[in-house]
C-alpha cells in the first residue's frame, strides 16, 4: 500500500530587484514581497519634495474601475490642488503607469487608490494586510519596513514587548521603489501575509506615499 504523500507548503520568500518584471514575481505561491528598486526621474522626486515642502493637508482616495488594458486611468482630480507645480503631470503619469500595470498584473476590474501626506506613523505596530495584494510606493520621505518570515512570532502580531528590538532585522524599502506586498485575503496566502509598518518618523519628517488595493 502506498504511503499518504504529505504536501509542504513551500518558506515564504520576498525577492527585489531593478527591473519592473520583478513585481510578477508577487504571483508565486512561496512570495510574500516583490520590490522593483528603481529610481524615481529626478523631476518626479522634486515634485514630491516640493509637496511636503508647502505643508499642506494631502489625503484622497479614489476607486477606479478599470475598462480594459489600453484605457488610461481616470486620475482626474488626484492631488489636483496642486497642480501648478512643476513636476505635477510627470507625477501623475507615474501614478496612471503605476495602476495599469497593477490592473494588468492582476487582472483586477477595480482599483482603491489612496495618496497620502504624512507627518506620522499611519500603522507604527508590524501587523499584516487583510487584502489580497497591495502596492506601496513612497514619493518622498522614508519606505515602509518589513520582516522576514520567522523574526517575528505572528501569534503576537501588534504587540509592542513582540517586536523586534535589533534594527538590522527590521528591513526597509528604499524611496521611489515599488512594492506589492501579498495580505491575508490572497488565496492560499492565509497565515502567511508580508509583516510590515509604517517607519517611524522624526520631528519635522513626512512623507508621500501612494497605496493601490485589489478591489475586484
Amino acid at each position: 500500500m502506498l504511503e499518504p504523500t504529505l504536501k509542504f507548503r513551500p518558506v515564504m520568500s520576498q525577492v527585489q530587484d531593478d527591473t519592473p518584471q520583478t513585481l510578477a514575481r508577487i504571483l508565486d505561491d512561496d512570495v510574500n514581497l516583490a520590490i522593483w528598486q528603481r529610481q524615481l526621474p529626478v523631476h518626479i522626486a522634486d515634485f514630491g519634495s516640493l509637496l511636503l515642502s508647502l505643508n499642506q493637508p494631502l489625503a484622497e482616495s479614489l476607486s477606479l474601475e478599470i475598462a480594459d488594458e489600453n484605457t488610461e486611468p481616470n486620475l482626474h482630480g488626484l492631488a489636483s490642488g496642486f497642480s501648478d507645480l512643476e513636476g505635477f503631470e510627470g507625477f501623475i503619469a507615474d501614478v496612471s503607469w503605476l495602476v495599469s500595470a497593477f490592473a494588468c498584473l492582476l487582472g483586477a476590474k477595480r482599483i482603491g487608490v489612496r495618496l497620502r501626506g504624512l507627518d506620522k506613523a499611519m500603522c507604527p505596530r508590524f501587523h499584516v494586510d487583510h487584502v489580497p495584494v497591495r502596492l506601496i510606493t513612497t514619493y518622498a520621505g522614508v519606505g515602509s519596513q518589513w520582516l522576514k518570515e520567522g523574526v517575528m512570532d505572528r501569534r503576537r502580531l501588534s504587540q509592542p514587548d513582540a517586536e523586534p528590538t535589533d534594527n538590522s532585522l527590521i528591513q526597509q524599502v528604499g524611496s521611489g521603489a515599488v512594492a506589492l506586498l501579498k495580505g491575508e485575503k490572497w488565496h492560499g496566502n492565509e497565515g502567511f501575509g508580508l509583516i510590515h509598518r509604517s517607519p517611524p518618523l522624526g520631528p519635522g519628517e513626512r512623507r508621500l506615499i501612494l497605496t493601490l488595493d485589489w478591489l475586484g
